[in-house]
């Protein structure tokens, strides 16, 4: 009994990074689980896709909160973590409604007339929005060259997204402006968390709280829309529930706590020429000489992000 309980202890540690008010981590190995985070991310739009081929876009979902929220609690469990403080629900609950409902949802649902490599590109917005939630919530100042450069690739996503959609935004395209909305509130406000608790606690708790809701959601969405198991619609179910949806955020909440939330967003600029590679190599998908472009233009944006953020 005594060397399980000391076998749990040094998993707890392991996995927390410390305690409370512990040291923080050098800036390399926050800026490294960061873009573990980014690159977790990155397979999620060709995941939803598989997953997609075989369920409904209420039942992926659904069932893959519940999935996540299973590991999570299981995690809280197995380690005894205490209940968060009174004063950290609010916070939890907005982590809850715009990183395991909001953007899941409204990515899934802009994923079934949308190309993932598309959606991708527009996702590319994500790091100017976070840094603009980040500057309202928390009060950070980034430099006016940390905005230029942000600015500059979200221009090169807008003019992208206009000239993709024929001059006018579709119906995806404003699910993915509201995912990217909701996200960036629930990034903000978990990167503030993820300062006072360990990160996977963050995204474990905020998963568990969603348990009222997604249990019978799965329930209902499962009765009404048809399921086909396939290794296509498994694969991507399990990679979006786990990888996506608990370890992705573990690494990325913790990465942000490290080097701060305006600098490890920007790292997402990335994100889109990696689900490009993805979109091609998983799903076979045709690139317009546009996406590979734009996606780079907004690469470029991390450079100078990060140094005048540094």
């Amino acid at each position: 009994m005594r060397a399980e309980s000391s076998a749990i202890a040094q998993i707890s540690v392991a996995v927390d990074g410390g305690r409370e008010g512990a040291r923080p981590r050098p800036a390399t190995g926050g800026t490294l689980q960061a873009a573990l985070g980014v690159t977790a991310f990155s397979l999620t739009f060709p995941a939803t896709a598989w997953g997609l081929e075989g369920f409904g876009p209420w039942s992926l979902v659904a069932v893959r909160s519940v999935l996540a929220a299973v590991i999570a609690g299981g995690c809280l469990l197995a380690l005894r973590v205490p209940l968060p403080g009174r004063r950290h629900w609010a916070g939890l609950a907005v982590v809850a409604g715009g990183v395991v409902v909001g953007f899941p949802l409204l990515t899934t649902l802009a994923l079934r007339t949308s190309t993932t490599s598309h959606a991708a590109v527009v996702v590319g917005l994500l790091p100017l929005t976070t840094a603009l939630f980040s500057a309202l919530r928390m009060g950070t100042r980034p430099s006016r060259t940390f905005w230029t450069a942000a600015l500059a690739g979200a221009a090169a996503v807008i003019a992208f997204t206009v000239t993709q959609s024929g001059g006018a935004l579709t119906t995806a395209d404003l699910h993915l402006f509201g995912a990217l909305l909701v996200c960036a509130a629930g990034y903000t406000e978990g990167g503030r968390l993820a300062r006072v608790m360990p990160g996977w606690q963050v995204i474990g708790w905020a998963l568990v709280l969603c348990l009222p809701l997604s249990v019978p959601g799965a329930l209902l969405a499962l009765s009404y829309e048809p399921v086909q198991l396939t290794t296509h619609s498994v694969a991507g179910l399990l990679w979006v529930a786990a990888g996506s949806q608990f370890l992705g955020l573990v690494v990325w909440y913790r990465g942000m706590a490290a080097i701060g939330i305006p600098k490890a967003s920007q790292l997402q600029l990335a994100q889109p020429l990696l689900t490009l590679v993805w979109s091609v190599l998983l799903l076979g998908e045709q690139l317009t000489p546009a996406a590979p472009l734009t996606a780079a233009a907004v690469l470029v944006c991390i450079a100078v992000t990060q140094r005048s953020a540094a």
